[in-house]
C-alpha cells in the first residue's frame, strides 16, 4: 500500500487512527470530575501535539539517520514562521500559501548554514549550528526589527494591504486564517453525556500535515538515500573510502530536516498569526533533541510520542498545584497529607521540568531506545507470556 511493506503501512495506518481520534483518545475522563484535568483533547494542545511531532520527525531525518546533532533547528521553525506571517499580511489569510512559502524559505536558510556547518562533525557541527541559531535570534529581537517587528513580534495589522483577500473582516476585525474560505479556528462540539469532545478544523489539517510527513519519512529511511545516511552515521570514514563524497547526503538531510521545522513553523503561524524571536532560541533547539531522544532517536514513530509526552507535561502536569494535591489526598490525617504534599511541592506545577529531568535521566539510563524501546520490551513480555501458555496447554499430560 503506498509503496509500504506491510508493517511500515500498519504503523502509518495506526498514526492516522491515533491523529484521527485524537479527541476522542485524549478526552478520557468526564467534564467536572477531579480527573477532567488530565484531559488534553482541546484544540490548542492537540495542535502542539501535532505540530511539534513535525518538527521532531523532521530532526530525527537528521539526527537518527545520521547521527549529526543540531542544536539550530529553532532557527528554522522561527523562519517559518515568520515567512508565513508575511504571507498572510501580504497576500491572503489562506494558509496553504503560507504554509509552502515557510517550507521554501527554511529549506534555503537551511542550504545556507548547512553548507557551511557541515564542514565539520561531531561537537563542531553542533556548536556551530548553535552559533547559527542564536545569531538568527539576536538579529529577529534586534537588528531586522523592520522585517521582524523584534521583540513584539510579528503579527497583522488592519493596515495589511493583503492583495488577494480582505484587509478587514466583515466585523472591523482582523480576518481569521482560513483553509479556502473555512476558518481554521472553526470547531464542533459533541456532547456524549459527562464527556465533551471538540473537533477542530485547524487541529486536523495539521493532523493531515502529520500523516503526509510521517509517510514521507518511511519512504527516506526505507530508501537507499536512507540507506546511505545509515552508513554515513554508522563509519564515514569507510565511505569516505568506498569513493563516496557524503557531504551531499548529509546537507541533503539537513535541508530536508530544516522544511520540516518551517513546516512547523508555518502551522504555528496558521493556528496563530504571531511569529515572534522566541522561537528561534537555543532553548526550542533543545527541546526537540529531548523530543527525539525521549521518544527514540532512529525510529519512525519515536519522535512523536516524545514530542506528546513533552508537551503533556508542559501543558497539562505543570498544571498540577498543591491545592490539587490537597484534594487528592484530603481522606488522610492531616498530618499526613501536609507531609506527602510536601514531599511532592518540588516536583509539581512550576517543578515539572524536575520531574521531566528525572524521567528523561531513567529513559536514557535504563531505555536507550527511548519510549519505543519500552513499548518493545512490554510487547516481548505479553507474547512470552501467550508463547509459554500455549506450550503448557499443549504439553502433554504425563
Amino acid at each position: 500500500m503506498l509503496g509500504l511493506t506491510k508493517k511500515d503501512a500498519t504503523l502509518l495506518l495506526v498514526v492516522a487512527v491515533l491523529a484521527l481520534c485524537a479527541p476522542f483518545i485524549l478526552n478520557p475522563f468526564p467534564e467536572g470530575s477531579a480527573m477532567a484535568q488530565f484531559n488534553a483533547g482541546y484544540p490548542d494542545l492537540m495542535q502542539r501535539f501535532v505540530i511539534f511531532g513535525i518538527f521532531a520527525i523532521g530532526f530525527n531525518i537528521l539526527f537518527g539517520l545520521t547521527g549529526y546533532l543540531s542544536f539550530g533547528h529553532a532557527a528554522f521553525l522561527g523562519v517559518g514562521s515568520y515567512s508565513a506571517v508575511w504571507m498572510f499580511k501580504l497576500l491572503s489569510m489562506n494558509v496553504i500559501p503560507a504554509i509552502m512559502l515557510s517550507v521554501i524559505v527554511s529549506g534555503l536558510f537551511a542550504l545556507l548554514i548547512g553548507f557551511v556547518s557541515l564542514r565539520r562533525s561531531g561537537i563542531y557541527f553542533s556548536i556551530l549550528t548553535l552559533a547559527f541559531a542564536q545569531m538568527s535570534f539576536n538579529l529577529a529581537y534586534s537588528v531586522l526589527t523592520p522585517i521582524t517587528n523584534g521583540e513584539t513580534g510579528l503579527q497583522l495589522t488592519l493596515q495589511d494591504p493583503r492583495v488577494l483577500g480582505q484587509s478587514v473582516s466583515e466585523t472591523g476585525g482582523i480576518p481569521v486564517t482560513s483553509l479556502f474560505g473555512i476558518e481554521l479556528r472553526s470547531t464542533y462540539q459533541m456532547d456524549l453525556g459527562a464527556w465533551l469532545f471538540q473537533f477542530n478544523v485547524g487541529y486536523y489539517l495539521c493532523a493531515v500535515m502529520l500523516l503526509l510527513a510521517f509517510y514521507l519519512a518511511i519512504r527516506i529511511f526505507r530508501s537507499p538515500f536512507g540507506m546511505m545516511l545509515r552508513a554515513i552515521k554508522s563509519n564515514q570514514h569507510r565511505v569516505n573510502y568506498t569513493g563516496l563524497n557524503p557531504r551531499p547526503y548529509t546537507l541533503a538531510a539537513f535541508v530536508i530536516s530544516g522544511m520540516y521545522a518551517g513546516l512547523a513553523g508555518g502551522l504555528m503561524a496558521s493556528m496563530d498569526p504571531l511569529a515572534g524571536a522566541e522561537r528561534m532560541q537555543w532553548t526550542a533547539s533543545g527541546e526537540v533533541v529531548l523530543m527525539t531522544i525521549l521518544g527514540g532517536a532512529g525510529t519512525l514513530i519515536g519522535p512523536v510520542l516524545g514530542a506528546g509526552f513533552i508537551k503533556y507535561f508542559e501543558n497539562i502536569f505543570s498544571k498540577i498545584n498543591d491545592n490539587v494535591l490537597h484534594g487528592w489526598f484530603s481522606l488522610l490525617p492531616d498530618g499526613l497529607e501536609n507531609l506527602i504534599v510536601g514531599v511532592l511541592h518540588p516536583f509539581i506545577g512550576k517543578g515539572w521540568h524536575l520531574t521531566l529531568g528525572i524521567l528523561f535521566m531513567l529513559v536514557v539510563i535504563f531505555l536507550p531506545g527511548g519510549l519505543v524501546e519500552g513499548g518493545q520490551r512490554i510487547a516481548r513480555l505479553f507474547r512470552r507470556g501467550k508463547a509459554d501458555q500455549t506450550d503448557t496447554t499443549t504439553k502433554p499430560a504425563e
